[in-house]
């Protein structure tokens, strides 16, 4: 990392110490690249569920149990590992989770529509909570002037561990469909592979990262304390009113890329006719492409400010929808396809930092709980929305991605009126009250 680089990170914060924060985006990548981006969610539509016209809607009702599960709890968690300096231990908990239930899904065949269920919604609820967790870290690793900076470092590496999951799996995969392999025989191991590689790629986290927070004195009652910490975060919203109305705004812009990332292997297969093998190859572009953005909408936002930068990747991602909508052929849903990477990556980061400037700092991990909290409801939101789309349309799954798009629009007009300095003096304002 150069010394500029350098510059962008807390006083005591030393670069491999952000690269080993880093490299759990890398290493938990794989799993929504994977699992729930390219491979497994194809699978349990055409082989688990048999193309069932309500297929579509079970796989966005799997994620979105999970996701209610994490909205239910993540508060609650974040509270505790506020209270208790716990983000570490937790994280550990949630990884040896999402691992054990992703290496589990190779068990799942033709038919097997309930443990399947079950599956997802355990590895998923797991994947989303250490999610949060790791979020919590960032506003300790980098100066406040920086956070998009280094968030984008993350998320932009994070793209990669994608990409090398996702390559291994695409290989495999070209290597058992040359040898006549069927679905239900090459797409169980890649469910092993992909928890491997999330297991090994994480360890440097767990090794090098440090749990810089302290306990904070009074009653550890999990339950009691963690709702009166969440409850007393909310009666404080009018203090936070640009942090309130930015949760608001993740709700509606995330709701369309969740149906975007849930769905994007489905409509490939369903709506453009892609097989296994193209629409692997697809999400590798995207990630290439989402990488890159996730780098450079870093910079940007840290050069132009939070709030522009998300703006423009908004109005980016509308136009990308429109586009996917249009194509009848594979050229310009290739191109399309770019456009989501793009989109993609810098929109995450944006958002991820955007919360950690507006956060008081005796608060991070609760207002990342908070985060995780509308951007897990997002998810809920859209895929269903697509789901019952496709499903009342009898399949027509041009309407279901032009109906999510909607959530775009409602997310940059909500985003109008964000104000991301106000809410900065805000959040400082709580830290020295107390």
């Amino acid at each position: 990392m150069t010394k500029s680089a350098a510059t962008s990170l807390a006083p005591d914060v030393r670069p491999r110490e952000v690269w080993a924060w880093a490299m759990y985006d890398f290493a938990n990548s794989g799993y929504t690249t994977v699992v729930i981006t390219a491979v497994f969610n194809a699978y349990f539509v055409s082989v688990v569920a048999r193309n069932e016209e309500w297929a579509t809607f079970a796989w966005t009702a799997a994620l979105a149990v999970s996701y209610l599960l994490i909205m239910l709890t993540a508060p609650l968690i974040g509270a505790w590992a506020d209270a208790h300096a716990a983000k570490k231990r937790l994280l550990l908990v949630t990884t040896i989770g999402c691992v054990t239930f992703t290496a589990a899904l190779a068990l799942v065949g033709s038919g097997d529509l309930w443990l399947a269920f079950l599956l997802i919604v355990a590895s998923n609820y797991f994947f989303g909570t250490g999610e949060n967790l790791c979020a919590a870290f960032l506003p300790e690793l980098a100066r406040g002037e920086a956070l998009g900076r280094v968030s984008g470092w993350g998320w932009s590496l994070g793209y990669l561990g994608g990409l090398l999951t996702l390559g291994l799996c695409l290989a495999y995969v070209t290597w058992a469909q040359a040898g006549g392999a069927s679905a239900s025989q090459f797409v169980p191991v890649t469910m092993l592979i992909t928890a491997t590689l999330f297991a090994l790629a994480s360890v440097p986290t767990f090794l090098i990262l440090r749990e810089r927070a302290l306990p904070q004195p009074g009653r550890h009652d999990l339950i009691a304390e963690s709702f009166g910490r969440v409850l007393a975060t909310w009666r404080d919203a009018r203090r936070h009113r640009d942090l309130a109305r930015f949760l608001l705004c993740i709700v509606f812009y995330q709701a369309g890329i969740q149906a975007v990332v849930v769905l994007a292997a489905i409509y490939a297969e369903q709506a453009m006719g892609f097989t296994t093998r193209d629409t692997l190859l697809l999400i590798l572009v995207v990630n290439v492409a989402a990488a890159a953005g996730a780098f450079a909408f870093g910079h940007v936002q840290d050069r132009i400010g939070h709030v522009p930068t998300l703006a423009v990747t908004l109005a980016g991602w509308i136009i990308t929808i429109v586009l996917v909508w249009a194509a009848q052929g594979p050229e310009l849903f290739w191109v399309a396809a770019n456009l989501v990477g793009l989109c993609l990556g810098s929109s995450q980061s944006a958002g991820r930092a955007l919360i950690g400037y507006l956060s008081p700092e005796a608060k991070r991990a609760e207002c990342y709980g908070l985060w995780g909290l509308a951007v897990k409801l997002s998810a809920i939101l859209g895929p269903v929305t697509y789901g019952l789309a496709s499903w009342i349309s009898r399949g027509d799954h041009r309407l279901a991605i032009l109906t999510t798009g909607v959530y775009f629009v409602i997310g940059l007009a909500v985003l109008a009126g964000v104000d991301a300095e106000r809410g900065h003096r805000a959040a400082l304002a709580a830290d020295e009250g107390g």
